[in-house]
């Protein structure tokens, strides 16, 4: 159905494909895994329209083509989800889902009765109940991110790429987009997925390519092929050294001070947060569990000043946090990276230096003027130390991958020097080399002194990388688990509230 041929793309300074061949045939899932900064962007984007190829071919449905926008790929049948949902928020769910195929009466004009009636079964068959008359802004990412499966399918696509689906959705739309991606296998549809989680590709995939440094390495059928082996691929490195080095980079062995830097008492936000408390000392990594809309990115943001407060208090070295804003948190010491990096955390527009100096600016310069020098110390240093893969500081940052991308975030919090880190889903969406290299740094971090409140719905990465994890539903606390009690089953029956050794009826 769609296929490219010795492609290649270049970049000022980087060569992000090079004769590339991919095929994505009807009926089947393939898979296109890779680091980040790999070219499975580049390569989505050269199949869709967005990117001109500098040498090569696109072929769809046997025959050359040259898409020279989106709209081209999508008038061809080629429907793309993207990782970050790429809708207009302020628009209805209807409109979003009908988006330049309104359907008209006899006047010419939009017949909103169909279109909502249309849009709400639409949804309805994917297991979503929304009103479809309210903003897309108003519901949750996972929910933006079904509208946006339910979109690629109304279109009647014969080509669907997607990109990191399942990133945002709790398990049982998971489980929905994989009854649609089966659905739309057996229409004939060919479905380009892309993905770093290893369950998921050997669950929904019938065949891999795998891209490292813009070139692939392997192209062929999923079955197999071993976990490992397709890990080594990725990585470019000796299977033996990836056994080795276990499922994650964290050691396990901080070493905290006995009184806490950070107090949260009694956090609450009306109808999202009810008396939240915890606390974090220097050197520990304390874990947030708990299912997607238990209040986990609500509790970091509360204690950030970034989601105002009905009641409580949050006191760093036992000094209150006053006037329940992100200035105020930072000037306390305290950073979050957020959990959206395209929303809410890089400015894509701004090279990768002025996003690392973004934070720290009001401390390097005197009397309105900036400290241009130490400015590029700083930067240099927070490149060099957590390897941000870019072709120099003044390169847009929203070229970088997904990956780097959050490495220059980490950057920027860094060069503030935090008392405490808050850190929400800091490996989603990154490929298993740069995990890992953020794996390490929070080790590390932690290991320096610096108190970090981790957020993550990879169970085994909560679970390897925190001393303790505060565990909750509903916007509630519902339980602690330290030392040895830190498992995924301790945690598993925690956030479904099943008593040890009962059962989940």
């Amino acid at each position: 159905m769609l296929s490219v041929t010795g492609v290649s793309k270049i970049f000022p300074g980087v060569r992000a494909l090079s004769d590339v061949d991919f095929t994505a045939r009807a009926g089947q899932v393939h898979a296109l895994v890779g680091e980040n900064g790999a070219g499975k962007s580049t390569l989505i984007k050269v199949l869709t329209g967005v990117h001109p190829p500098d040498a090569g071919e696109v072929r769809h449905d046997g025959r050359p083509v040259r898409f020279t926008t989106p709209l081209q790929a999508q008038q061809a049948g080629i429907s793309t989800i993207y990782q970050e949902v790429n809708l207009v928020p302020l628009m209805s769910v209807a409109r979003n889902l009908f988006l330049g195929r309104e359907p008209r009466g006899r006047l010419g004009l939009i017949d909103f009765r169909r279109m909502r009636r249309e849009a709400d079964e639409a949804l309805r068959a994917l297991g979503i109940r929304v009103d479809v008359r309210r903003p897309l802004r108003e519901l949750g990412v996972g929910a933006q991110q079904m509208v946006a499966l339910a979109r690629a399918v109304a279109v009647d696509a014969r080509v669907v790429v997607m990109d990191e689906p399942t990133s945002s959705l709790e398990p049982r739309e998971v489980h929905t987009l994989f009854e649609v991606i089966r659905l739309l296998r057996d229409r004939g549809v060919a479905v380009v997925y892309v993905s770093h989680r290893m369950d998921e590709l050997y669950e929904i995939c019938d065949a891999v390519t795998v891209l490292r440094d813009g070139r692939v390495v392997h192209t062929g059928p999923l079955a197999g092929l071993d976990r490992l082996r397709l890990v080594s691929l990725m990585l470019g490195r000796d299977i033996g050294e990836v056994r080795g080095e276990g499922l994650t980079k964290f050691t396990g062995s901080h070493h905290a001070a006995a009184e806490p830097v950070l107090n949260a008492e009694g956090l609450t936000v009306r109808h999202q947060l009810h008396e939240v408390s915890l606390s974090i000392r220097p050197g520990e990594v304390v874990g947030l569990g708990g299912l997607l809309g238990s209040g986990r990115s609500e509790t970091a943001r509360a204690v950030a000043g970034a989601l105002p407060t009905d009641a409580g208090r949050v006191s760093v070295g036992g000094v209150p946090v006053r006037g329940g804003s992100p200035p105020a948190a930072i000037r306390a010491g305290i950073s979050l990276l957020p959990e959206d990096r395209k929303a809410e955390g890089i400015v894509p527009g701004l090279s990768v230096r002025e996003n690392i100096a973004l934070a720290a600016l009001p401390a390097l310069s005197r009397f309105g003027l900036v400290d241009d020098a130490r400015i590029d110390r700083i930067v240099d240093t927070f490149v060099r130390r957590l390897r941000i893969k870019t072709a120099g500081p003044h390169q847009k940052v929203g070229e970088l991958s997904g990956g780097n991308q959050q490495k220059v975030l980490l950057a920027r919090w860094l060069a503030v020097h935090p008392k405490v880190l808050l850190l929400d889903e800091p490996t989603r969406g990154i490929d298993v080399g740069a995990k890992a290299e953020v794996q390490a740094l929070i080790d590390e971090l932690a290991e320096d002194g610096l108190a970090v409140l981790l957020i993550s719905s990879d169970t085994e990465e909560l679970i390897e990388g925190s001393d303790r994890v505060v565990v909750l539903k509903d916007g509630r606390v519902v339980d602690e688990l330290t030392g040895d009690a830190v498992t995924e089953d301790a945690l598993l029956r925690a956030v479904a509230a099943v008593p040890a050794g009962g059962r989940d009826d």
